[in-house]
């Protein structure tokens, strides 16, 4: 089973008045953990803030916020993380699998040994569903023990592995790490706007309208549509085509029937995605092995979903029913449903990422993406967090946090994987935005594998002159091979 994780809420209490030394506001109803003794200052490490008050605030106690408010304290920072949900991860719908990401284990020792994840992945699978089959392209790495090691799956190399999680549990052992590295995490307070002072951010505005809380630098990780980011001019707000629409459903079964269903031992996880389930909207359908629950949900890009007109939820129940999925969900019993809004344009929906006295990260920056065959988000988000946390305690100790000096932030980024991967695969994300892969392409594959498979006493035909019929009355041969040249600029080149 899963590491134990607190069973009640962070900042259960409840507080008012001054936090430690920070700008007053009332917090009617709002939880506070931490107090105002921070974390011991690294050796070595001189953070220099403002008089009395915290250094740094950080909204969004999600992966990336918690990410950037550890990192800040074990630097000797006094850091206020704010989160809006009653605890961190209340509000938070995640599909379920994150892949592996080593930027944790620099914050917390033995990261992933210890966090609350369900399941390792070691088993990956695409399908394209066509009317009448499907067709599925499989990954499984080696087990090389009965039991997956802690972190590691049931692979010796961590890098092929992912984990299936609960955000509320997984985010609300995360914050807990923090406080106790001297974080105060204030629960239920939602910034509503940014203080500005000649032109700089200095401070957030929370939940009444006189209520203000000051300190030299912001950390935005207030999730997809920034609002904080956007009122700081960073970006001008977010198109219906550059955004996607996540629907889950939670299903309960026993341990013991998913094992059986995905053909799993142990702590070994499965995740099971979907082309041309959609019904003509750009978009896929998932299922994650938890330990006893399965994530089942669309992601479906909002302007395909707007002009289809077909509501979401409509989809869900379709999607469920349908042939490849129903036989997986025998006799589960849904306990949760929940939707949300998740960044889709790659690069082009990335704003700048600082100004002075605010830095962006996670999915408030856009630093979320799919290629085609993997999702990639909370990695992004973690280590997002990380740099933003590393480049805000820098700028502490030199007292300087003007915009050149914070335009560090993003010049790091670009040496790391999220902003290189994100570079990589723009072709991709765009080449994904073309209806005729959730459309025309899963029933080309369908029709050229139910002919490579019919037995009906006709003479055999090659794969070539198979395929060239299957595509004849789909595609025009010019558009088939733009197509192909698109594809491979896309994922080859």
């Amino acid at each position: 089973m899963p590491p134990a994780v607190p069973t009640s809420p962070v900042g259960a209490s409840t507080g008012s008045g001054a936090l430690s030394g920070g700008g007053a506001f009332t917090g009617s109803g709002a939880g506070v953990r931490g107090g105002s003794a921070p974390g011991a200052p690294t050796p070595g490490a001189s953070v220099r803030g403002s008089s009395g008050g915290f250094d740094a605030i950080v909204v969004g106690a999600g992966p990336a916020g918690t990410s950037a408010a550890l990192g800040l304290a074990q630097k000797g920072a006094k850091v206020l993380l704010l989160e809006r949900g009653e605890y961190p991860g209340a509000k938070n719908m995640f599909g379920g699998m994150t892949a592996y990401c080593p930027a944790p284990e620099q914050l917390v020792p033995d990261f992933w040994e210890r966090a609350p994840w369900e399941r390792a992945v070691t088993k990956r699978v695409l399908s394209v569903v066509g009317e009448a089959s499907s067709t599925s392209l499989v990954f499984h790495a080696n087990s090389d023990s009965d039991r997956p090691s802690a972190g590691a799956g049931s692979t010796s190399d961590r890098t092929l592995t992912g984990f299936t999680l609960f955000r509320p549990l997984f985010d609300r052992w995360y914050a807990e790490q923090a406080v106790a590295q001297g974080v105060t995490l204030l629960t239920g307070c939602r910034a509503e706007g940014l203080l500005m002072r000649d032109g700089a951010v200095r401070g957030v505005r929370v939940t009444g309208v006189d209520d203000i809380v000051e300190a030299p630098l912001v950390i935005a990780c207030d999730g997809t549509l920034s609002f904080l980011a956007q009122e700081a001019g960073l970006h001008g707000g977010f198109k219906p085509e550059q955004v996607a629409l996540g629907v889950r459903a939670l299903y309960r079964l026993t341990e013991e029937e998913i094992n059986d269903r995905f053909g799993l031992t142990g702590r070994e996880g499965a995740t099971h995605e979907f082309l041309g389930c959609t019904e003509g909207i750009r978009g896929g359908g998932f299922i994650y092995t938890q330990t006893e629950t399965l994530s089942v949900g669309l992601v479906m890009h909002l302007d395909s979903l707007k002009s289809r007109g077909i509501p979401p939820y409509e989809m869900m129940e379709r999607f469920v029913a349908s042939s490849p999925v129903a036989p997986i969900l025998r006799g589960a019993r849904l306990v949760e449903y929940s939707a949300h809004l998740l960044p889709e344009a790659g690069m082009r929906m990335v704003p700048r990422l600082s100004t002075e006295g605010l830095l962006v990260a996670g999915d408030a920056a856009g630093f979320c993406y799919t290629n085609g065959l993997t999702q990639e988000g909370m990695n992004l988000a973690m280590t997002s967090g990380l740099v933003a946390g590393r480049v805000a305690a820098e700028a502490l100790a030199e007292g300087d946090f003007s915009a050149a000096r914070l335009a560090r932030y993003a010049e790091e980024l670009k040496q790391s994987f999220v902003l290189r991967d994100l570079t990589t695969f723009g072709r991709a994300i765009d080449f994904l935005h073309h209806d005729r892969l959730f459309t025309v392409y899963p029933r080309v594959v369908s029709a050229l594998m139910e002919d490579l498979y019919r037995s009906d006493g006709s003479p055999k035909e090659k794969i070539g002159r198979l395929g060239r019929r299957a595509v004849k009355d789909e595609v025009p041969l010019r558009q088939l091979i733009a197509d192909l040249f698109g594809g491979g600029r896309a994922f080859l080149w």
